[in-house]
């Protein structure tokens, strides 16, 4: 997707969300030059950051770029932004949606980072926006990002999807330096689908680390939880090829060895005797693989869908059953073909 040559690169950003990512994604939009205010819910941590120019609730160790703004004012943020993304928790998601859609103009590209379900409508991040938001222009990122990879300047590459060509040239254009690549992809429900689908294999992951079990393990559970996961994508009309790529394996791996993700590290916990709520606390910060487990469990049993792996890991967090019994009912559960999806 070459880039038109007539296409003038957005005059104000805004970023909402002043968590990990969201801060990542504003503090690298600063570095390449352009106008970005980061929104964040807490007046108290935006002073702080106006102040120290570091969050250090959420990426301590990081200096952010003299030239990013920080407010708590909504309103100022977004009046006049060419550009919104929004580094919303599921959760609160459709809230602060609902909250900015006065301030959106039309024609105005957003953009979801937030890689989660509506547990009530199981609605992704994306379509969300577009019932909140019907005058805006819809895009999500999605990728194997760690943020505090990403504040080191780490090499690493995300996916833009979007049907909009001119959306996806802006976020390369915002985003794109030496050191974070942006590929483009049209199967934006796919893309997005793969995000929110592997936050919850790597709590199984992490799990399995913190039980030390072997590198075998970890290699069937990341190849059955890509069977997996393209199989229920594939299932509500997603390309499984779009699994092949940066969204899915590169996501699902990254998330699945890194004690950097959040998902991981509450994995890890519960493999410890924590339980859910102890984990969560632990970690201090949202880990959607907990909601996504529940919500996608409930879907694939409505569908008809086989989801093992999500049933198993449902049993362990939400009905206490021990992880060694959940790991021998899943190796004596019938043994299905290795490959299911073949390029003709």
């Amino acid at each position: 997707m070459a880039a038109p040559s007539n296409i003038a690169v957005p005059s104000k950003i805004t970023v909402l969300g002043g968590g990990s990512f969201g801060t990542a994604i504003a503090n690298m939009i600063a570095a390449n030059g352009h106008d970005v205010v980061l929104w964040m819910r807490d007046q108290e941590n935006a002073e702080l950051c106006s102040q120290t120019h570091e969050n250090t609730r959420y990426l301590p160790g990081y200096p952010l770029e003299s030239t990013l703004k920080f407010s708590s004012d909504l309103q100022s943020c977004l009046q006049n932004a060419e550009v919104v993304f929004f580094s919303i928790p599921s959760k609160a998601f459709r809230q602060i949606a609902q909250q900015a859609k006065v301030y959106i103009s039309a024609g105005t590209q957003v953009i979801s980072t937030a890689k989660g379900i509506e547990a009530q409508t199981f609605k992704l991040m994306s379509e969300i926006l577009e019932e909140e938001l019907p005058q805006a222009r819809v895009g999500v990122i999605s990728g194997p990002n760690l943020a505090k990879e990403i504040a080191q300047k780490a090499i690493t590459a995300t996916v833009v999807a979007s049907a909009d060509e001119e959306l996806c040239h802006n976020v390369q254009a915002l985003l794109g330096s030496q050191y974070f690549r942006v590929y483009a992809n049209t199967d934006r429900f796919g893309v997005e689908l793969a995000g929110a689908l592997k936050n919850i294999y790597a709590i199984a992951a992490g799990m399995a680390a913190s039980m030390k079990m072997g590198q075998n393990t970890v290699s069937v559970l990341i190849t059955r939880s890509l069977a997996e996961m393209s199989r229920f994508a594939a299932s509500l009309g997603a390309n499984p090829m779009t699994f092949l790529g940066l969204s899915g394996v590169g996501d699902l791996f990254v998330t699945c060895t890194s004690p950097l993700s959040r998902n991981y590290q509450v994995g890890y916990a519960l493999g410890l005797g924590l339980s859910i709520d102890e984990a969560t606390k632990k970690v201090g910060q949202v880990a959607e693989g907990i909601n996504t487990t529940r919500i996608i469990k409930e879907e694939a049993e409505r569908r008809g869908i086989y989801m093992p792996l999500v049933n198993a890991l449902y049993e362990t967090m939400f009905n206490d059953k021990p992880v060694k019994e959940v790991l021998i009912s899943l190796m004596l559960a019938e043994q299905n073909t290795d490959v299911e999806f073949t390029v003709a």
